[in-house]
């Protein structure tokens, strides 16, 4: 009788054990992605805690994390179970988690200041400001233009989540539209297309000669074995090597890197290697975070850094609503946290569809954009340069081959396709399977010549 007690007992211990095990190591990543995005959503894009917590937030374990948001002092603590997750708002370098690195380290950071825009952007004519042409280019079918938008917004899979899009042809913007709980100066995320903006980092120290993307890169941790051999180039191309898993639904290298660790790129640097470089593919977005450490080592004080990308690329272009995020030790989060308009992401596409050059001035490198495009060794024609492809057609078949763009992993392209003079901007929240990007991009390239 007391064994059949004993066993009820055993078996309760046994399952709240495994519980316990199971969470344990998800829990900072819960309540990390959830102050981290809502922190960000609130003090950066100018959302409500509402809107993100009903729907970028409404997911898996996700919903059911308590947010406290401290307006005053721009703080969002967030807590599950026995866990809590704090995320800080730094004037100038956005939203960061408290990972290993204190508050007053953090503040203290000389982030860049952008200057007050005393033009009216909409007197100046696009893309260098926000003036419209009366008269669309020639070669569009408006009425299918119209039938493409509409459905993209439709709400109901395939075509669910849509938040805005952005089309841009022959030069022009020719349709835009908002969600009705969006607006054109709404900040959205970029997520995984920040990845090409670091691209565009890259090619401005290459063209200062300051970055060889092909010599080995020469990390103390990685001279006495063979990462030695490892390049920026194999980086970009995501056929470094190194250990990585990119899989968002569980206690991944990508979740831990974003939502546990502090110094995201030094969590990439100690990873061992697996392949030879550039033998493998594999998706890694701590990849591009060791190039964005190396970028700011090229740079002598963290003034100049945090300046760089402003002066160099957001100002250049017209880009000033962009706001690049820092993890914890302060290196800009390349991988992820980038925030801007539409039409500034759009302006971004612009400028790799007229071969790195702006308004007649080369920021890029002559063949850079090339080099972007080249596939990389073992993706199957999907990648190039921190940029997706479609070489191989199969992601999108209805859509010609020279289309590459930026990509955020919950629905947020810049599609670039220099055949058709298109530049196609589409963000929202739309996980595997609610959204048909094939037939989207298809729709739109059949309104143009």
């Amino acid at each position: 009788m007391k064994l059949k007690r004993i066993i009820p007992f055993v078996l309760l211990i046994g399952l709240l054990l495994g519980f316990y095990l199971y969470m344990n190591p998800l829990l900072p990543i819960i309540t990390g992605y959830s102050a981290k995005n809502l922190s960000s959503g609130i003090f950066v894009a100018g959302r409500t805690q509402k809107s993100l917590e009903n729907e970028d937030l409404n997911f898996s374990f996700i919903r059911y994390v308590r947010n406290k948001v401290d307006t005053a002092n721009r703080v969002v603590t967030s807590s599950f179970l026995w866990h809590k997750s704090k995320s800080i708002y730094v004037d100038g370098l956005g939203c960061v988690l408290e990972n290993g690195f204190s508050e007053d380290e953090m503040y203290s950071r000389p982030a860049y200041k952008k200057a007050a825009c005393h033009v009216l952007s909409d007197t100046i004519p696009w893309p260098e400001g926000d003036l419209l042409a009366d008269t669309p280019p020639r070669g569009l079918n408006a009425a299918k233009l119209d039938k493409a938008m509409a459905q993209a917004f439709s709400d109901v899979p395939p075509f669910k989540g849509t938040f805005a899009v952005t089309v841009v042809y022959k030069g022009q913007i020719v349709a835009e539209k908002y969600r009705d709980d969006f607006a054109p100066d709404t900040k959205f995320l970029s997520w995984s297309m920040a990845k090409s903006y670091t691209n565009a980092l890259v090619a401005m120290l290459v063209k200062e000669g300051k970055l060889d993307i092909n010599q080995p890169i020469g990390f103390p941790e990685w001279k006495a074995d063979g990462r030695n051999g490892i390049t920026i180039n194999h980086l970009m191309h995501m056929n470094s090597g190194l250990d990585w898993n990119e899989d968002y639904g569980n206690n991944s290298d990508v979740n831990i890197m974003l939502h546990k660790i502090g110094d995201m790129a030094q969590y990439t640097i100690d990873k061992k290697l697996l392949y030879k470089p550039d033998s493998v593919w594999v998706y890694s977005s701590g990849s591009t975070n060791i190039v964005s450490k190396i970028i700011r080592s090229k740079f002598n004080t963290d003034s100049a850094y945090y300046t760089f990308p402003y002066k160099s690329l957001f100002e250049k272009i017209g880009m000033h609503s962009a706001i690049w995020e820092v993890d914890a030790s302060g290196t800009y989060v390349g991988s992820s946290y980038i925030y801007a308009t539409m039409r500034d992401y759009a302006r971004f596409g612009l400028l790799y569809l007229n071969d790195g050059c702006w308004l007649g001035e080369r920021l890029l490198p002559e063949g850079w954009v090339d080099y972007t495009r080249k596939t990389a060794n073992g993706s199957e024609g999907k990648y190039g340069a921190f940029f997706w492809l479609n070489n191989s057609g199969i992601d999108y078949p209805d859509v010609p081959r020279d289309m590459y763009c930026c990509r955020g992993h919950d629905g947020q392209y810049i599609y670039i396709i220099p055949s058709k003079q298109l530049v196609v901007v589409r963000t929202g929240f739309s996980k595997k399977g609610m959204f048909d990007y094939n037939a989207f991009l298809k729709n739109i390239v059949d309104a143009v010549e």
